[in-house]
């Protein structure tokens, strides 16, 4: 799996502002923007974002995802 591929995976359930991947087509570090997040504890921001994954972690097409998911208020804030 390519990392445009992933992005457009998450993105097309997961309404993001931002998506930042890196990876080596098993192994993925991300930070994702969305304002899904507001309210969430990290644990339901993961659970969330491997939501959208679906089948993709359970048949190893992903095998490691490594986040950091963050409100656009908390992006903007990072930022400053």
């Amino acid at each position: 799996m390519t990392a445009d591929e992933l992005k457009t995976l998450i993105s097309a359930s997961l309404a993001c502002e931002h998506i930042e991947l890196e990876g080596d087509g098993r192994h993925w570090y991300a930070t994702i923007v969305s304002a899904a997040f507001e309210g969430k504890r990290l644990i339901q921001r993961h659970q969330r974002v491997y939501a959208t994954l679906g089948a993709k972690m359970h048949t190893d097409e992903v095998h490691a995802l490594s986040m950091k998911t963050h409100t656009p208020a908390e992006w903007l804030a990072l930022s400053q």
